[in-house]
Protein backbone atom coordinates (compact mmCIF):
# COMPACT_ATOMS: atom_id res chain seq x y z
CA UNK A 1 0.00 0.00 0.00
CA UNK A 2 1.49 3.36 -0.98
CA UNK A 3 1.63 6.20 1.50
CA UNK A 4 -0.94 8.07 -0.63
CA UNK A 5 -3.39 5.14 -0.33
CA UNK A 6 -2.72 4.57 3.37
CA UNK A 7 -5.38 6.02 5.66
CA UNK A 8 -4.10 8.65 8.10
CA UNK A 9 -3.25 7.80 11.68
CA UNK A 10 -6.35 8.24 13.81
CA UNK A 11 -5.69 11.34 15.93
CA UNK A 12 -6.53 11.54 19.63
CA UNK A 13 -9.94 13.06 20.34
CA UNK A 14 -9.87 15.52 23.26
CA UNK A 15 -12.80 15.32 25.67
CA UNK A 16 -14.09 17.56 28.44
CA UNK A 17 -12.06 15.57 30.98
CA UNK A 18 -8.74 15.60 29.12
CA UNK A 19 -8.81 18.92 27.18
CA UNK A 20 -6.39 20.65 29.65
CA UNK A 21 -3.88 17.80 29.04
CA UNK A 22 -3.96 18.40 25.26
CA UNK A 23 -3.90 22.20 25.67
CA UNK A 24 -0.76 21.99 27.85
CA UNK A 25 0.98 19.67 25.36
CA UNK A 26 0.35 22.20 22.59
CA UNK A 27 2.12 24.77 24.84
CA UNK A 28 5.10 22.43 25.39
CA UNK A 29 4.09 21.41 28.91
CA UNK A 30 3.22 17.98 30.33
CA UNK A 31 0.47 18.09 32.96
CA UNK A 32 -1.35 15.38 34.90
CA UNK A 33 -4.73 15.62 36.57
CA UNK A 34 -4.50 16.03 40.35
CA UNK A 35 -7.32 15.38 42.81
CA UNK A 36 -8.11 18.58 44.72
CA UNK A 37 -9.18 16.54 47.78
CA UNK A 38 -6.42 13.92 48.25
CA UNK A 39 -3.69 15.16 45.81
CA UNK A 40 -3.64 11.78 44.00
CA UNK A 41 -2.19 12.12 40.47
CA UNK A 42 -4.63 10.65 37.94
CA UNK A 43 -3.70 9.57 34.42
CA UNK A 44 -5.41 9.15 32.11
CA UNK A 45 -7.71 12.00 33.16
CA UNK A 46 -11.18 11.04 34.33
CA UNK A 47 -14.21 12.67 35.96
CA UNK A 48 -13.69 11.15 39.42
CA UNK A 49 -10.62 10.43 41.55
CA UNK A 50 -10.07 6.65 41.74
CA UNK A 51 -8.63 7.01 45.27
CA UNK A 52 -11.20 9.11 47.15
CA UNK A 53 -14.11 9.52 44.72
CA UNK A 54 -13.89 13.32 44.55
CA UNK A 55 -15.01 15.16 41.44
CA UNK A 56 -12.80 18.17 42.29
CA UNK A 57 -9.60 18.31 40.29
CA UNK A 58 -6.78 20.47 39.08
CA UNK A 59 -3.65 19.99 36.96
CA UNK A 60 -0.02 19.63 38.03
CA UNK A 61 2.91 20.23 35.71
CA UNK A 62 5.31 17.30 35.42
CA UNK A 63 9.08 17.44 34.88
CA UNK A 64 8.86 15.35 31.70
CA UNK A 65 11.53 12.99 33.05
CA UNK A 66 10.91 9.34 33.76
CA UNK A 67 11.95 5.79 33.01
CA UNK A 68 10.74 2.94 30.86
CA UNK A 69 8.48 0.83 33.07
CA UNK A 70 7.45 -1.63 30.34
CA UNK A 71 7.46 -1.77 26.55
CA UNK A 72 6.52 -3.79 23.50
CA UNK A 73 7.86 -3.67 19.95
CA UNK A 74 5.10 -4.16 17.39
CA UNK A 75 6.19 -5.80 14.14
CA UNK A 76 2.83 -6.26 12.42
CA UNK A 77 0.62 -3.36 11.33
CA UNK A 78 -2.50 -3.51 13.49
CA UNK A 79 -4.32 -0.96 11.32
CA UNK A 80 -3.79 0.02 7.67
CA UNK A 81 -2.47 3.43 8.77
CA UNK A 82 0.51 1.65 10.40
CA UNK A 83 1.63 -0.05 7.16
CA UNK A 84 5.20 0.97 6.52
CA UNK A 85 5.69 2.23 10.09
CA UNK A 86 6.60 -1.06 11.75
CA UNK A 87 8.38 -2.00 13.83
CA UNK A 88 7.61 0.65 16.46
CA UNK A 89 8.00 0.72 20.21
CA UNK A 90 5.15 1.49 22.59
CA UNK A 91 6.17 2.07 26.18
CA UNK A 92 4.71 2.59 29.60
CA UNK A 93 6.80 5.40 31.11
CA UNK A 94 6.77 6.07 34.84
CA UNK A 95 7.22 9.79 35.35
CA UNK A 96 9.51 10.98 38.18
CA UNK A 97 6.36 12.18 39.93
CA UNK A 98 4.80 8.70 39.81
CA UNK A 99 2.09 8.46 37.12
CA UNK A 100 2.39 6.03 34.22
CA UNK A 101 1.92 7.25 30.62
CA UNK A 102 1.44 5.08 27.56
CA UNK A 103 3.55 6.57 24.78
CA UNK A 104 5.93 5.84 21.94
CA UNK A 105 9.71 5.94 22.11
CA UNK A 106 11.66 7.87 19.49
CA UNK A 107 15.28 7.80 18.37
CA UNK A 108 16.05 4.61 20.33
CA UNK A 109 16.94 1.39 18.50
CA UNK A 110 14.50 -1.34 19.50
CA UNK A 111 17.28 -3.63 20.71
CA UNK A 112 18.58 -0.83 22.98
CA UNK A 113 15.32 -0.27 24.90
CA UNK A 114 15.55 -1.48 28.48
CA UNK A 115 13.33 -1.46 31.53
CA UNK A 116 14.56 1.36 33.79
CA UNK A 117 16.06 3.35 30.89
CA UNK A 118 15.88 7.09 31.68
CA UNK A 119 13.75 9.01 29.18
CA UNK A 120 12.65 12.60 28.57
CA UNK A 121 9.45 13.90 26.99
CA UNK A 122 9.58 15.33 23.48
CA UNK A 123 6.59 17.32 22.24
CA UNK A 124 5.67 16.36 18.67
CA UNK A 125 3.00 18.35 16.81
CA UNK A 126 1.03 16.13 14.44
CA UNK A 127 -1.37 18.72 13.02
CA UNK A 128 -4.95 19.78 13.70
CA UNK A 129 -3.81 21.37 16.98
CA UNK A 130 -2.69 18.03 18.45
CA UNK A 131 0.73 17.57 20.07
CA UNK A 132 1.84 14.16 21.37
CA UNK A 133 4.10 13.48 24.36
CA UNK A 134 6.67 11.06 22.92
CA UNK A 135 9.79 10.04 24.83
CA UNK A 136 13.47 9.82 23.88
CA UNK A 137 16.54 8.66 25.74
CA UNK A 138 17.47 11.14 28.50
Amino acid sequence: MTSEARPPFPPPVPTEDNQPFWDALREGRLVVQECAECAHLVHPPRPMCPECGSFEKGWREMSGRGEVYSYVVTHQAIHPSFSGHTPYATALVRLEEGPLLTTNLTDIAHDEIAIGMPVQVEFVAIGDGITLPLFRRA
